[in-house]
């Protein structure tokens, strides 16, 4: 997988000390909230690429994603070969095969996205099946309504009354993974090849951790269309019940906060879906 040249300044990854990777040389430097690496070096003798995370954000928890990969029964996760807690927590993994969705669909012309959907929602769905005691996942901002000033400046006035006067109904919490999108996930010959990314897993909103999942990121080219969400929702209910009402509700509450991340073309998009799940969760 491709990744960009150095784009920031980041911490120096030749000063880890590290106890079985001798690292030789930095691949590329993936756009993340914290310091990633793609590396490569000798490990344990055998050369070796993989992705090495240096804690950056504050709110960040590598210690936690380090843990839930070496406790998570799934078999498409990184392999953890060191992690390190002190004295800036830092986190090696091998390199997963696969490529991200958004690189195998392209244009996404045909909607081949729905060749895939169904399996996308089947794995979050065996991820939610999962029977794991895991604390409270991490507060963040997407759960709450934003201020009435948020809905104001893009007009958003039936989202505003839907959100208020509707609540997520038949909500359910499970073990979640808390960041499930097509940005961490690798697809190998039409199946899920790894799930990265765990620092915000832990006990939450089955129906938050979907739509977070099928929500339409900007400039993405595939989940455009209600179609396409229907699709993920079919895979996903053949293995686990959930509630559409509280998945409509928390997928246009995410909507209106990405309002402001977008440009004309990716809020015009957003608002043809937040009226398609205000319809269907009404």
């Amino acid at each position: 997988m491709q990744h960009p040249d150095k784009w920031r300044e980041t911490a120096d990854p030749f000063a880890i000390q590290f106890q079985n990777f001798q690292l030789e040389r930095i691949l590329g430097y993936p756009h993340a909230g914290n310091d990633v690496f793609h590396v490569e070096g000798i490990w344990k003798n055998r050369r070796c690429r993989g992705y090495l995370k240096v804690q950056r954000q504050a709110g960040a928890n590598v210690a936690r994603e380090a843990e839930w990969l070496t406790k998570v029964p799934l078999t498409n996760l990184p392999e953890v070969l060191e992690w390190s807690a002190e004295p800036v927590c830092w986190l090696l993994t091998k390199e997963a095969p696969g490529e991200r969705l958004s690189t195998i669909l392209g244009t996404n012309e045909d909607l081949e996205s729905l060749d895939y959907l169904p399996r996308y929602g089947a794995e979050l769905a065996a991820l939610h099946g999962l029977d794991i005691k895991a604390p409270p996942v991490a507060d963040r901002r997407f759960f709450h309504l934003p201020q009435d000033a948020q809905f104001a400046k893009w007009h958003l006035e039936s989202a505003a009354a839907y959100l208020k006067n509707q609540c997520p109904e038949g909500e359910s919490r499970t073990f979640v993974h808390g960041d499930f999108h097509y940005a961490n996930l690798l697809w190998q010959n039409g199946q899920v090849s790894a799930i990265l990314d765990w620092e915000l897993a832990g006990l939450g909103s089955r129906e938050f951790d979907m739509a977070w999942a099928v929500f339409r990121r900007p400039g993405q080219r595939f989940l455009n269309s209600w179609r396409e969400v229907q699709a993920f929702l079919a895979g996903y209910a053949e293995k686990q019940s959930f509630s559409l009402k509280a998945f409509c509700w928390h997928y246009v509450l995410i909507a209106v906060w990405f309002f402001s991340m977008g440009d004309e073309t990716d809020r015009a998009q957003w608002l043809t879906l937040m009226e398609q799940a205000i319809a269907h969760g009404a």
